[in-house]
């Protein structure tokens, strides 16, 4: 599975695994342990999600491949909110700091990827079975 990878690209990705699984534990995990009272649904869900992408990519430090969803799903979040959360303010003549973290999480991303695994594993192939 990895022969069509090279080593660099597996230690460039477990790179990003390990970005996410220590850089959001640390921000992400005592934010939660230590929360009192009751979050506000969606900071709550962010949080959630943070958290359950930061542990999931301790798997992806051991299986860089086979957790490859996890970086496209950061990829495309992280685009999404360029698009329609920094764009918006943006024109409106506001910022926010959460800006640079993520034009930095899409760039890494783009280059981290490899893109004719993904394109080998996740688009040529024909889907699975409906019935």
């Amino acid at each position: 599975m990895s022969g069509q990878t090279s080593r660099l690209r597996l230690y460039l990705l477990r790179f990003a695994y390990l970005g996410n699984f220590v850089g959001l534990g640390l921000t992400v995990w005592p934010e939660i342990i230590s929360h009192t009272g009751a979050w506000d649904p969606v900071k709550g869900a962010a949080f959630s999600f943070w958290a359950a992408l930061s542990a999931l990519s301790g798997f992806g430090i051991r299986y860089p491949l086979k957790m490859l969803p996890l970086l496209l799903l950061q990829l495309l979040y992280k685009s999404i909110w360029l698009i329609a959360v920094y764009l918006p303010l943006r024109s409106a003549g506001q910022s926010t700091g959460l800006t640079k973290a993520m034009v930095i999480g899409v760039v890494v991303d783009l280059i981290v990827i490899p893109w004719p695994y993904v394109v080998a594993h996740y688009v040529k192939p024909r889907g699975d079975q409906w019935r």
